[in-house]
């Protein structure tokens, strides 16, 4: 029987979060109520938690916030003989899902759909499930997967688009700057795919964790300084540059020292987002003579949450390593401190 009330964190200003019983959401046709067996903690919630989120958290608080989760349908609204879901099945939702009708969908641009509704409030008992998310954007777990694994679809996804949508491959000489949960993410995929990996960060415990779960094969400490042709002289191949260089961190001068460190010809992917409003310096006769390759991608399409979940599901990828502990809903502030005081990569929170 479910409760009354909802226990859910609330966001009501930076660093003001409080859990609060609130009502139980209602359902209407095809959305799904699941109720969470494990969300993950990750760096954009914690962003959330620092300074709010204009696209996240918009403007209408207090919030509900959190979107990794995986966990348990127990409401389907509407006629239930006309969901393809059932009542107790075990489920993983991306936090979006594109229209499939709007100009950029049928460019193929998912991520960018004009009606795209990012899923928040993962960190409480029970999440309401949008009709299209659960339709298109929504897998039934294997029975042997645990949810703390299924979770790890959403993220895996971003970083999968980041690494894939611009080309690595195989063979490939790969530097990967900021190794936060996503750029572990990045390393391990890269890695899969059969690159030659790099990690660049300033944290001993990240790189370790780059070489012991991610695979990478060198690292490079920039904790007294990120000089960007150093790092290529020593550690790229002969000393050109990288293939491909991907920033992870978000941060407007890393953006613009990554451009130093690929090679003639190469890929500059400034994947993390930087703060609104920053700009950047672009020496243009590099980006010109040296015909550079710039990206940002953002955000995950369906077909990429497909392939994350089935490297999940199948065990191709095991991403348990990243998570650092667990915590009860009722302290899902004392995972955000951890992490924000770098004790961690990503905390499982639970119920109880």
């Amino acid at each position: 029987m479910q409760p009354k009330t909802n226990q859910t964190a609330l966001f009501y200003a930076p660093k003001d979060v409080r859990i609060e019983a609130c009502p139980m959401p209602q359902l209407a046709q095809s959305e799904l109520l699941i109720q969470i067996g494990s969300a993950l903690t990750c760096g954009t919630d914690l962003k959330c938690y620092r300074r709010g989120h204009p696209v996240l958290l918009g403007d209408k608080l207090p919030a509900p916030f959190g979107h990794e989760f995986a966990g348990t349908i127990v409401g389907i609204g509407g006629d239930e003989t006309d969901s393809k879901w059932e009542i107790g099945q075990r489920v993983v939702c991306a936090n979006s899902a594109p229209c499939f009708d709007c100009y950029y969908c049928h460019q193929g641009q998912h991520n960018l759909c004009e009606h795209l509704i990012l899923l928040n409030g993962a960190y409480a008992q029970f999440i309401k499930v949008p009709a299209n998310i659960a339709q298109y954007n929504t897998h039934l777990l294997p029975d042997a997967m645990p949810f703390e694994i299924a979770a790890f679809t959403e993220p895996l996804a971003v970083a999968m688009r980041g690494v894939e949508g611009v080309g690595v491959k195989a063979g490939q000489s790969v530097a990967i700057v900021g190794l936060g949960p996503i750029g572990q993410l990045m390393v391990k995929v890269a890695t899969l795919l059969g690159a030659n990996v790099t990690a660049i960060a300033r944290s001993d415990y990240k790189l370790e964790m780059a070489t012991a779960f991610g695979g990478a094969v060198q690292t490079v400490s920039i904790a007294e300084g990120f000089d960007p042709q150093a790092i290529k002289q020593a550690f790229s191949p002969d000393g050109r540059g990288f293939d491909v260089v991907i920033e992870a961190v978000g941060l407007p001068e890393t953006w613009e020292k990554c451009l130093h460190l690929a090679r003639k010809g190469g890929v500059v992917h400034w994947f993390a987002g930087c703060s609104g409003g920053s700009t950047v310096a672009v020496d243009t006769r590099l980006v010109h003579y040296n015909e550079l390759t710039l990206y940002s991608l953002f955000h995950h399409t369906p077909a990429f949450v497909a392939k994350s979940f089935e490297w999940l599901a199948t065990g191709k990828l095991d991403p348990r390593p990243l998570i650092s502990g667990a915590f009860p809903l009722a302290n899902v502030v004392d995972a955000l401190k951890a992490m924000e005081q770098g004790q961690g990569f990503k905390y499982q929170i639970n119920e109880h």
